[in-house]
């Protein structure tokens, strides 16, 4: 059974920094593209980034510059790295197998923002 879980959220500044991490077990992860995914409050689940089993990335263009995406396959692992938050990034994080799968979705983690 593959499962992913999100951590590393919180509240910070406006300006500031956060890493996401998302530990994927129960898979040949090192065979898998990794996407991380956000929800506001009100609004649709969007993209963020993806990175393939090769390491290829695309990310959003709404984080691009500020925001990373990498992988650890030793640790079974995918990093997002926020840099330059703003409030409008203020949303639930969730990372998933791209294309995502409905029986992947995890709990998040709650990335929020102040100004």
């Amino acid at each position: 059974q593959v499962q992913l879980v999100e951590s590393g959220g919180g509240l910070v500044q406006a300006g500031g920094s956060l890493r996401l991490s998302c530990a994927v077990s129960g898979s040949t992860f090192s065979f898998s593209a990794i996407g991380w995914y956000r929800q506001a409050p009100g609004r649709q689940r969007e993209f963020v980034a993806k990175i393939s089993s090769i390491g290829g990335i695309n990310v959003a263009a709404s984080v691009k510059d500020r925001f990373t995406i990498s992988r650890d396959n030793a640790k079974n692992t995918v990093y997002l790295q926020m840099n330059s938050l703003k409030p409008e990034d203020t949303a639930v994080y969730y990372c998933n197998a791209w294309p995502a799968r409905n029986d992947y979705w995890g709990q998040g983690t709650q990335v929020t923002v102040s100004s």
